[in-house]
């Protein structure tokens, strides 16, 4: 049964805790788990066969080939003592019997749970393209070694559907090794998923300037192969049709929910709901003390965001709140700590170093306040309703650690700096955040709206999954 809010049960020697995800959250919350002083059986399940690696670098240096994939596996911090089950996904959840069914038939008993399922890359929507030999995500380390041997045999063209981080990072690393690159982007900017089309602006200049065939409000129609199956030519949604030996799907992902489908979770293609303790939440609303949840498949209130749910798709978050969800795991109720973690990501790309924190995706105005734009070496701060909400520094890592007090804070915007190299005059301009109901590819961070509601419905109702990525820009939705 579930314990609803009574206080869990300590965990003994005999007990047992099992972590459904061994990749960075899993591991970091069982090494967690041993350094709060839990004996117990613990047992990780990963649907990889791989022991925990860095995903960062897959579209980065070890696609380029300047990291050897192998080179990614996770260090082990501690000697955790735990049972890997790898290369089995779990199926089920048995909550009342305490069960976690694996795809192969296998049970696997528990007295305290972890789901730290993550995400993986969103599929080209229809199958027969996708399996066009050609078709690549990038998500697993499988999926960069296939793709950089590809890269490696020199193809003609290298078409990229979706210029958010990934696709923008894959678009650098072609250019790095000399190969034609088309990107096409559904929005209006790259990267105007994550950071508005103003900022994205600035993606745009930059890829174009290195050379990329970019073509933003476009979208590709049909992935069409040869006889033997091999990709060779895409349709455009302007009506041109371009030879092509490699397409790179970069879609965003999809949250790893489908296995707890009937366990009585508050869970959906969204993520599961947990609160700021990262205890799982049961569909009719009751907090759960024996089931926690971590990392990008978690959606919980952060207090700086007026109550509805975030979900975040970040490497620093994945770490803190495996550490945060372990210790309350283990800890007594009064000894329980929040997980506010303030979302945080990097990218390089072009040569280029960007750094976030906040959410812009909530933004509706955004304003230069140190640096040049055009040299790109610059700061800017998103503002939503009169207060700072994130900001982006390109090229300028140093100056985010006193932007994040002021998201913490609660500072005015646009902000009153007076900084030796700031503008004479901060001019807030809009942020050109798309619609929800018209999103181009998963941000790294986004509000998710309220637990409660339809399944894939954000905040007003209005849908915040990927429509159908074939939709021409500015085609009615019925």
């Amino acid at each position: 049964m579930l314990r609803g809010h009574e206080a869990p049960a300590s965990l003994s020697a005999d007990s047992r805790v099992v972590i459904v995800g061994a990749s960075l959250t899993g591991l970091r919350a069982a090494e967690t788990l041993r350094e709060e002083g839990f004996n117990g059986h613990l047992t990780l399940i990963g649907d990889e066969p791989y022991a925990p690696y860095d995903r960062p670098p897959l579209s980065k240096t070890a696609l380029s080939g300047w990291l050897p994939i192998e080179n990614t596996t996770l260090p082990q911090l501690h000697d955790i003592n735990a049972q890997w089950l790898l290369g089995v996904p779990a199926s089920k959840l048995d909550i009342p019997n305490r069960q976690v069914y694996l795809a192969d038939g296998r049970k696997v008993e528990f007295d305290r749970l972890l789901i730290a399922t993550g995400t993986r890359a969103r599929p080209w929507p229809d199958p027969q393209e996708a399996a066009l030999d050609g078709v690549f995500t990038i998500r697993t380390r499988d999926d960069t070694a296939n793709l950089r041997k590809r890269l490696q045999a020199g193809p003609k063209r290298v078409l990229i559907i979706g210029a958010g981080f990934i696709g923008s990072e894959v678009a650098s690393v072609c250019r790095d090794l000399g190969l034609a690159v088309t990107v096409v982007e559904r929005g209006p900017t790259p990267l105007s998923g994550a950071l508005g089309q103003a900022a994205g602006s600035v993606a745009a200049r930059l890829q174009r300037h290195y050379g990329v065939d970019l073509r933003c409000n476009v979208t590709a129609m049909t992935l069409e192969g040869d006889d033997n199956g091999r990709l060779r030519r895409v349709q455009l949604s302007d009506g041109d049709i371009l030879d092509i030996d490699i397409a790179v799907v970069a879609l965003g992902s999809i949250r790893n929910t489908e296995w707890l489908e009937g366990a009585g979770l508050a869970a959906d293609r969204r993520g599961v709901v947990c609160d700021a303790a990262c205890r799982a939440f049961t569909a009719d609303g009751m907090v759960t003390d024996d089931i926690f949840v971590a990392g990008d498949v978690a959606r919980w209130p952060h207090p700086l965001y007026d109550g509805d749910l975030i979900a975040v798709e970040h490497w620093g978050n994945a770490v803190d709140q495996a550490r945060a969800a372990a210790h309350n795991m283990v800890c007594a109720p009064s000894a329980r700590r929040a997980h506010n973690h303030l979302p945080s990501f990097w990218s390089n790309q072009f040569g280029v170093n960007i750094k976030l924190i906040g959410l812009p995706t909530i933004a509706d105005e955004i304003a230069v306040t140190q640096g040049l734009v055009p040299e790109l070496h610059f700061v800017a701060v998103y503002g939503r309703k009169g207060r700072i909400v994130a900001a982006i520094a390109v090229n300028s890592p140093r100056w985010l650690p006193a932007y994040q007090r002021m998201i913490e804070a609660r500072a005015d915007f646009p902000p009153k700096l007076h900084a030796s190299d700031g503008p004479v005059e901060i001019r807030p301009v809009p942020a050109g955040v798309p619609l929800e109901n018209l999103p181009t590819h998963s941000p790294e961070a986004a509000v998710t709206g309220s637990w409660l509601g339809k399944i894939g419905a954000g905040a007003n109702g209005k849908v915040t999954s990927l429509m159908d990525p074939r939709v021409p820009p500015g085609t009615p939705l019925l």
